[in-house]
């Protein structure tokens, strides 16, 4: 598929995975992640800042739209819905991290969501295939950050 360079190499076997290499570990600590990044997006919706990125978001339409979490009145284009609901999560800093510093569930899961509901009806993805991306999401942060040479100075800036 890809040429065979260190990116080429992550871009196949990143496009190798599928539902089946989740193990019931893997999908019990994500459903814990995901159900965790909800509660803190929910709780973040009531911020200031995410006021502000919504009410400037609502210039943007769409004829696909993606869920506005705490908004049952509007919706947004899938970009601007994961935008929105990444800054509620990320505004309320309580979401999972690791080490060096990074919250991976608050950059991954709101996009995720957000492609997700704009597939249309008769081509919806399944729980499964919703918890590989979600993983694959974390991986992909996981193995940039840890390529990364910004990111080993992190702890020693701060």
């Amino acid at each position: 598929f890809f040429p065979q360079t260190i990116t080429g190499n992550f871009a196949n076997v990143i496009h190798g995975l599928n539902g089946n290499h989740l193990t019931d570990q893997v999908i019990q600590r994500s459903k814990r992640m995901i159900l965790d990044t909800l509660g803190v997006g929910l709780l973040g919706t009531s911020t200031e800042v995410c006021h502000k990125v919504t009410q400037y978001s609502k210039i943007y339409s769409s004829d696909i739209s993606s869920t506005i979490w705490g908004h049952l009145d509007f919706r947004l284009p899938p970009l601007y819905a994961a935008f929105v609901n990444g800054v509620a999560v990320h505004s309320m800093d309580f979401d999972d991290t690791w080490h060096p510093a990074t919250h991976p569930s608050g950059a991954v899961l709101p996009a995720v969501i957000a492609l997700s509901e704009a597939f249309p009806q008769k081509k919806k993805i399944s729980g499964l295939d919703l918890l590989l991306a979600f993983n694959v999401g974390i991986e992909v942060q996981g193995r940039l950050l840890r390529f990364s040479s910004e990111a080993r100075n992190i702890p020693k800036r701060y």
